[in-house]
């Protein structure tokens, strides 16, 4: 597959998203880095800021099978991944499939759920696989999670741990739109008070997993000097260094961090990284990934404020 044949699909792709969703320009250039290095994305923004709407339409342009898993407190992890269920009249146990069972996966207020209900997607996220009583379940690699969370609402809900932050690509903060980008909303979508459906808008197919599979490997090939990869791990290595900070990024950040850069390259037409890719995608890559020291939250610094202090003191590679 040509760099340009994926600059097409990938503009394609944007074409149809806007036939739905407007605005949110950022989070749509994210999705398709995720898509194109095969990671998965974390969305934390206010009820009504399209995130849902914004997974069902990559979904359906991209003819993947959607799922969704409304996470609430009573959620227990067979609720998730399926059990096996006793078959009175085969004499025989039988599994009945979880909601994981699918391709693109929307894990709606994920920190609703107990943490051994989020630990469920843990080995999914990771290796596209699953274990249910010993046997082994191939989730395929169409498998992505876009998990969504509400920063505002505390009380009832769970913190992701560290481990499961760390299988996410991005953390994205979804903004509210700008007042012309709202107005067009409501033009759009104010003569109804519920969502529509997908079909409602028209949406036309631009790709599908075998046309992904392709641009995976295409991206995969893109060209990496040593000198940007001294410059990715130098980034990460400094998480861990920094004072402000109580825990850095992992060497999973440094990996997941130079696929996507890979990834961000091809969306700009470049057969080879820059530090600007890297630079672009490093705070969505790394906000999520690090702790700040006590005394740092006192002093009322934020995780971006980090990133981007090491993004300014890190001399990049010309």
């Amino acid at each position: 597959m040509e760099l340009a044949t994926i600059r097409d699909m990938t503009e394609a792709l944007r074409r149809e998203v806007s036939k739905v969703v407007v605005g949110q320009d950022r989070a749509v250039d994210l999705f398709l880095v995720s898509l194109l290095s095969e990671g998965h994305i974390l969305l934390e923004g206010v009820p009504g800021t399209a995130k849902t709407m914004l997974a069902r339409t990559f979904a359906a342009a991209l003819r993947l099978d959607f799922g969704r898993i409304q996470f609430t407190p009573d959620m227990m992890p067979g609720d998730v991944i399926g059990t096996n269920l006793f078959d009175f009249k085969e004499s025989r146990f039988v599994l009945t499939k979880g909601p994981i069972f699918t391709q693109l996966l929307l894990a709606d207020e994920i920190n609703r759920t107990p943490p051994k209900t989020q630990a469920a997607l843990l080995e999914a996220m990771h290796e596209r696989t699953l274990t249910i009583d010993g046997q082994r379940f191939d989730l395929g690699d169409g498998f992505m999670v876009i998990a969504t969370q509400n920063p505002i609402e505390h009380q009832g809900t769970y913190p992701l741990p560290e481990a499961q932050l760390d299988r996410f690509l991005f953390k994205h903060i979804v903004p509210y739109p700008g007042s012309d980008e709202e107005r067009d909303i409501v033009r759009r979508h104010g003569q109804r008070t519920v969502m529509p459906s997908i079909e409602a808008f028209g949406l036309q197919p631009v790709a599908d997993l075998e046309i992904l599979r392709a641009a995976r490997q295409v991206v995969a090939g893109i060209n990496l000097q040593d000198d940007l990869v001294d410059y990715i791990v130098d980034l990460v290595r400094n998480t861990r260094e920094h004072p402000s900070l109580q825990f850095g990024a992992s060497p999973r950040a440094a990996n997941m961090l130079a696929s996507a850069s890979r990834a961000h390259a091809v969306l700009q037409g470049r057969d080879f990284v820059i530090a600007d890719d890297v630079k672009t995608l490093a705070l969505p890559a790394l906000r999520h990934r690090i702790v700040l020291a006590p005394g740092a939250e006192i002093e009322g610094l934020s995780a971006d404020q980090i990133v981007e202090q090491l993004l300014d003191r890190l001399t990049a590679p010309r």
